[in-house]
């Protein structure tokens, strides 16, 4: 059996945080995993922001809703699907990604969990475990599938050595000059055309 597992923003869906940022006009906010490697230190700095202009939930939750999957992500989803059995792995959180994972047909979601408090203040936030994507690749080869990772940022790497087949999908150019072993693939069709080619290796 095979299984492909996919990064979610920057992959299937635009960064949430950017969107909000731009929206906010908080430039701090822009940053993501691409520009900082270590995940604590990024949510901390990002809910020390929220604190600090009494941003919470009904806020993000405003520009979510008014954002969509990237162009062709539907379509890339359903062909997967299609093909092979999919899990998306990401470092969102459930109660950011319900929006647009109903667009993208409801497929399987592992990510982490927000304390919210009774004020729609975001209080913290819950890791599902740490380097799940890694993780959970390991553990689907435990269970004997064949595994194709496609990321974008730093926080994919683990997932994409991993797997028995990594590549980086849109990557920004850092990235790219760290860790050359990876595949680079720039539209879905390309993708396609990788995932295909590592299951018949």
């Amino acid at each position: 059996m095979e299984i492909v597992c996919l990064d979610l923003e920057g992959v299937l869906i635009p960064e949430i945080w950017i969107d909000f940022a731009e929206r906010t006009q908080i430039d701090a906010l822009k940053a993501t995993t691409r520009d900082v490697p270590d995940y604590d230190v990024l949510m901390r700095q990002r809910l020390a922001l929220l604190d600090q202009h009494q941003l919470g939930m009904d806020s993000i939750e405003q520009v979510i809703s008014g954002m969509a999957p990237l162009p062709g992500a539907r379509d890339f989803v359903d062909w997967v699907r299609a093909r092979y059995q999919l899990v998306i792995l990401s470092d969102t959180f459930y109660e950011f990604a319900r929006p647009l994972m109903a667009q993208l047909g409801w497929p399987t979601l592992f990510c982490h969990r927000l304390r919210v408090g009774s004020d729609g203040r975001i209080k913290n936030y819950e890791l599902r475990m740490s380097d799940h994507k890694r993780a959970a690749v390991e553990a689907f080869k435990g269970l004997n599938f064949r595994t194709v990772a496609a990321g974008d940022s730093y926080n994919d790497t683990s997932m994409l050595a991993e797997a028995h087949h990594g590549m980086l999908f849109r990557p920004p150019q850092n990235v790219i000059d760290e860790f050359p072993q990876f595949p680079v693939c720039t539209d879905y069709e390309e993708l396609k055309t990788r995932i295909d080619e590592a299951f018949r290796a």
